[in-house]
Parts: C-alpha cells; sequence; structure tokens
C-alpha cells in the first residue's frame, strides 16, 4: 500500500461500463507506481458497485443526464441535479485535494472537472469513442490535457491540448484460459465459440434475432449470449424458451446468461468471434484482445458514436458491420457463417483489430496524469 502522504489521484466517470473501465485500468497502473486513487461517481452507475469491489474508495455526488432531446427531467437535471453535484465535488475536493483529476467521461464526470476548475486542481479528460460525447466537449475547455484512444479524434478538440494514448483495458482481460472457458460451459474444444453481447440492459434487436437464429447458427458454433436483465423485453426468459425449445444436441452448445462477470476474460480467451453493439468498451476490448467482431452499432447515440466506433474497425479490415434496419435471422446465420467457415480470414481480422488498440495505454495515460501541473 502507498504512504498515506502521498498525493492523491482522483478518478471520476462512469454510468456506463464504457466510462467505468477505462477508469479501473487506469486506477490499476497508478496503484502499481505506487499511487493513491480515490473515485468520485454516481450512485446508481455501474462504477458504484465495481469501483468499490476492485478496492478503490468511492464517494459519490448527485448527478443528471445530459440529453440532447427534450424531456422534462432536463429541467430538474440543469437546475438542480448537476448544479448540486458541481457543489459537493467542489467540497469533496477541498477535503481530498488531489494533485490531478482523470475524468472518463459521462454525465458524473463534467461537475467534478468544472468543480476542479474552480479549485485550480488539473485536470485530464478521456475521450473513449471515434466520436466525442457531449460531456467531454463541455469538459474540454477546462481541461489540462485531453487524451483520445484514436488519432481520427484529435480534431475535435485543441490541437495543443490532445494526447493520443489509447484505450485501456483491464489487465486481468490479457490473462483468460480458452480452456478454463471450454470447461466452465461444457463446450466441445472442436467447435467454435461466438460470444454475443449487449450491455448491462442486453441488446433487444440482437437478442431477438439471435434468438430467432439460433438453429442455424449453431450448426457451425457454441454461443455464450450475454442478453442483460431488461424487465421491459424480457429477453432473457424468452432466450431460455427458445432453448428449451432446441434439440438436444444444439441445445447444449447454447448458453444464455443476463451478465458476465470475472469469467469474461476466459471467454475472450475462447472466442472465434464477438458479436455485439459498438460501445466504446466493447470496440476496445475486441481491438486490444485481437478478436475479430460482427457489430450492429446502435441507431441514434449521441453523434452516432457506435456507427463511427464500428466502422473506424472495419476500415482496418478488424470487423464486419451490419445495420441495425438489415438484421435478419437469416442474414445473421449467413454473414456468421460465411466468418466462421473462414477461420483463415478470422484470423486476419483479428490481427488487424489489434493494430487499433495501444497495449499499453493505461501507462501512458498515468504518464500524462503525473506530468499534469
Amino acid at each position: 500500500m502507498p504512504p498515506a502522504e502521498s498525493p492523491l489521484f482522483l478518478i471520476t466517470g462512469g454510468g456506463t461500463g464504457g466510462h467505468t473501465s477505462p477508469g479501473l485500468a487506469v486506477g490499476q497502473a497508478l496503484r502499481a507506481r505506487g499511487h493513491r486513487c480515490a473515485w468520485i461517481g454516481s450512485r446508481d452507475g455501474v462504477e458504484a458497485r465495481v469501483v468499490p469491489a476492485a478496492g478503490i474508495d468511492f464517494l459519490a455526488i448527485p448527478t443528471g443526464k445530459l440529453r440532447r432531446y427534450w424531456d422534462r427531467r432536463n429541467v430538474t437535471d440543469l437546475a438542480i441535479n448537476v448544479p448540486a453535484g458541481v457543489i459537493a465535488s467542489w467540497k469533496m475536493l477541498g477535503r481530498l485535494s488531489p494533485r490531478v483529476v482523470f475524468a472518463t467521461g459521462g454525465f458524473v464526470a463534467l461537475p467534478v472537472v468544472a468543480a476542479a476548475a474552480l479549485r485550480r486542481i488539473p485536470s485530464v479528460i478521456h475521450e473513449q469513442t471515434a466520436v466525442p460525447g457531449l460531456a467531454n466537449r463541455l469538459s474540454a475547455p477546462l481541461a489540462y490535457r485531453i487524451a483520445v484512444s484514436y488519432a481520427d479524434s484529435a480534431r475535435h478538440f485543441s490541437a495543443a491540448k490532445v494526447v493520443v494514448t489509447g484505450n485501456p483495458v483491464r489487465r486481468e482481460l490479457r490473462t483468460g484460459s480458452r480452456a478454463h472457458a471450454l470447461a466452465r460451459y461444457h463446450f466441445d474444444a472442436g467447435l467454435p465459440v461466438v460470444y454475443v453481447t449487449g450491455g448491462a440492459l442486453g441488446a433487444h434487436r440482437i437478442n431477438r434475432q439471435v434468438g430467432e437464429a439460433l438453429p442455424a447458427l449453431l450448426q457451425h458454433a457454441q454461443i455464450v449470449h450475454q442478453c442483460g436483465s431488461n424487465p421491459t423485453t424480457g429477453d432473457h426468459a424468452w432466450l431460455i424458451e427458445r432453448r428449451a425449445a432446441l434439440p438436444q444436441a444444439l441445445a447444449v452448445r447454447y448458453v444464455v446468461t443476463p451478465f458476465v462477470g470475472p469469467e469474461l476474460a476466459d471467454l475472450y480467451a475462447a472466442a472465434a468471434l464477438v458479436i455485439g453493439r459498438s460501445g466504446a468498451g466493447t470496440v476496445n476490448e475486441c481491438c486490444q484482445l485481437g478478436l475479430p467482431a460482427l457489430y450492429v452499432p446502435l441507431p441514434g447515440t449521441s453523434g452516432d458514436e457506435q456507427t463511427a466506433n464500428a466502422r473506424l474497425v472495419e476500415r482496418a479490415g478488424g470487423a464486419e458491420v451490419l445495420a441495425q434496419e438489415s438484421l435478419t435471422p437469416a442474414f445473421l446465420a449467413e454473414r456468421v457463417t460465411m466468418l466462421l467457415t473462414a477461420p483463415r480470414r478470422l484470423q486476419e481480422m483479428g490481427e488487424r483489430a489489434m493494430k487499433l488498440g495501444i497495449p499499453d495505454a493505461a501507462e501512458r495515460i498515468v504518464d500524462v496524469l503525473e506530468q499534469a501541473r
């Protein structure tokens, strides 16, 4: 453990895994260099659960979501919750006296960056996506440095502030075991494994199309399907029913689960192909680990960032992109089958995806944080 008198590095951000995972990776790198770190986040975001579990001190502030569309909650958030978050952050920063603030984005990060500016504490913001989010666009003028995952993103910010660092990935995701995954899911080592993922709430359209395509998909693959636990869609229960209707020889090839936890590293090690949305977290992990992917971007995201993320990897030859409006069970099964029956093509896709990843991204960011004044 670092000494109590060592400088404190404060991390903020969250709301989603895409904003939380890079912060955890940087926290690991900070502690490996003997630094103390703490985290300011939201009470209900994913960070409130995973940050304490990682052994990092966690403090919660009131937050308001930054929406680009009309919603009556915008009034309450902008008039009450965001100012309350700035005030709470200002008090916490005064008590903690951090050396620097590292902001990973999301609606929880902006009040902390604003409070840091008021306290004259330098902040470094990190943009994970190909198209910057609104919170980071608003935070950028207040930041000491802006770390970006891709060189293409630099044009959105002041050139004097930008540094290309890549997007960190947690160390444990690099230590998976294919053998452990096959044993866990009782899979056949001779059949390729496909990992379908849709985030905490799942991806409803992907879930339903995969469910309808199961008889065709399972002729060529074994599937672990992380479907989320959205009570509105009922996808998990529906997929369980779809599995029950399969012949036993195919049913044993299909595992459906709302969440994937620490076993994700082993699952990535076993996967021949990943199917999912193209949020920053999923895209970064696939690139860092050299995993070929079939991305179905979520339409209507801020700045259409998921399409930009997916197309960037597609241009490099590391992924294929399917538009949601063209996604059907037959088309999905056709594309997956074509990829799985061309193992050399999958290998090349993985190699090209890996060229976009920067393995030492966390260390590069820590270098920037240590230089902040």
